[in-house]
């Protein structure tokens, strides 16, 4: 994990960014993985994604209700941030990709406000 600064992670996954110098890598880019499945990802298509979680929560009112991924069916279609990726999930895990992409967006916003806060 030396290659990569982390900016959130939960028990489903992880999000983080590449350190300068790694191949094929874009500085702006976040790299989002939870389940089997990596996204890299600018900013705003973070952000997209947050959108599109909100929307299938809302969609499905008994989201919150789910306390494990064992008993709940896999019955909620997400849209990825990416136009032609969608995927199934159930409500315990849409929770928890909620929790990783909210916490990502916030980690991001709080870094760029005090690098700007560090240059005024």
């Amino acid at each position: 994990m030396e290659d990569v600064d982390v900016i959130y992670h939960n028990e489903t996954g992880i999000s983080f960014k590449w350190k300068n110098g790694i191949a094929n890598t874009d500085e702006n880019r976040v790299q989002l993985v939870f389940k089997d499945m990596g996204f890299y990802l600018l900013p705003e298509e973070v952000v997209l994604f947050s959108e599109n979680i909100q929307i299938a929560k809302h969609r499905n009112p008994n989201c919150s209700r789910c306390v494990s991924s064992e008993i709940c069916e896999r019955n909620i279609l997400l849209k990825s941030p990416l136009q032609k990726m969608d995927f199934a999930v159930n409500a315990f895990e849409l929770n928890e990709i909620c929790d990783l992409v909210e916490g990502t967006i916030f980690k991001m916003r709080l870094h760029y406000y005090l690098e700007f806060e560090s240059k005024n």
